[in-house]
């Protein structure tokens, strides 16, 4: 798994209220899409702390705040153009 991007969503109740359901769908469709389902671990946490500057994404040690479905595809797509 140490070869893996690890990419952390937050399911967290203020997060989720504010959108990370459909960031979830669409990054998982990103992934499925340009087929690096074995590139990546994904996976939820419930709180990263962050709750004001939600919803949170976080891809390896990078932390992206205030992610909408639309932004989180302009990250992956920047982070993953070379994959």
């Amino acid at each position: 798994m140490s070869d893996k991007k690890d990419v952390t969503i937050c399911l967290g109740s203020s997060c989720f209220s504010r959108g990370n359901g459909k960031t979830l769908q669409a990054v998982k469709e990103f992934f499925d899409k340009n087929n690096l389902n074995n590139s990546v671990f994904f996976h939820g946490e419930l709180c990263t702390g962050n709750c004001s500057k939600g919803p949170i994404l976080k891809i390896e040690k990078d932390l992206y705040q205030e992610v909408d479905s639309e932004g989180a595809l302009d990250i992956l797509k920047k982070v993953f153009e070379d994959a």
